[in-house]
């Protein structure tokens, strides 16, 4: 399963083996027992959770790229999607579950699972973005 936490300073991703059921009921016992669920009268409502779809871009020129460009080609429904933004980002578009503390909120956490292959490949390409964008010019 990949885990993207959308954070005002940006996304940070983790591929884990928790069972995304079990993940989101931590989340929720968590969020009660920090007090944190939001108050409606005098009960606690549930976090918002809903089937969603996230994006993010990876440069282009990552040649590694193409091997996940392949390996979607060879799976049959993946979850997965990359459309070109333009000559230098990719967007790569994930489906999966949207936890957050409301509908509209812009923080919060993603939950998708896939083949271990293609969760492996997306991981690896964004962690080879991430050094790509923090490496001096």
């Amino acid at each position: 399963m990949l885990k993207l936490n959308y954070t005002d300073v940006g996304l940070f991703m983790e591929r884990t083996m928790t069972n995304p059921e079990l993940l989101i009921a931590q989340r929720v016992l968590l969020a009660m027992r920090l007090g944190r669920l939001p108050r409606r009268g005098n009960c606690f409502a549930p976090l918002h959770i809903q089937p969603s779809r996230a994006s993010f871009l990876l440069p282009a020129d990552i040649p590694e790229l193409k091997v996940l460009e392949i390996a979607l080609q060879r799976e049959y429904g993946s979850a997965v999607s990359l459309i070109a933004v333009d000559e230098e980002f990719v967007e790569v578009g994930l489906s999966g579950s949207w936890i957050a503390e409301d509908k509209d909120a812009h923080e919060g956490m993603f939950l998708t699972v896939m083949s271990d292959r293609i969760e492996f490949l997306i991981y690896k390409l964004w962690q080879m973005s991430e050094a790509h964008i923090s490496s001096p010019a």
